[in-house]
């Protein structure tokens, strides 16, 4: 497993602080987990779920016709 570096001011590292103990996670782990969550390229599987649910928005041609 490789390392890296990174350079944060206080208020972020104090976010990181809080968020991985509130998690029960190591800053290393919660930074790890954060990165594979949101630097995927696959859309999260909560907005998948979301895919037809909406209906479609009119046209604005359909919302609006012209006179003929």
């Amino acid at each position: 497993m490789s390392q890296i570096t990174l350079y944060l001011d206080d208020e972020i590292q104090a976010l990181i602080e809080q968020r991985a103990k509130a998690s029960g996670l190591s800053k290393s782990r919660w930074v790890a987990e954060f990165i594979t969550k949101y630097a995927t390229q696959e859309w999260p599987q909560d907005c998948l779920e979301l895919a037809g649910r909406f209906a479609d928005f009119p046209l604005r041609e359909e919302a609006n016709p012209l006179p003929v």
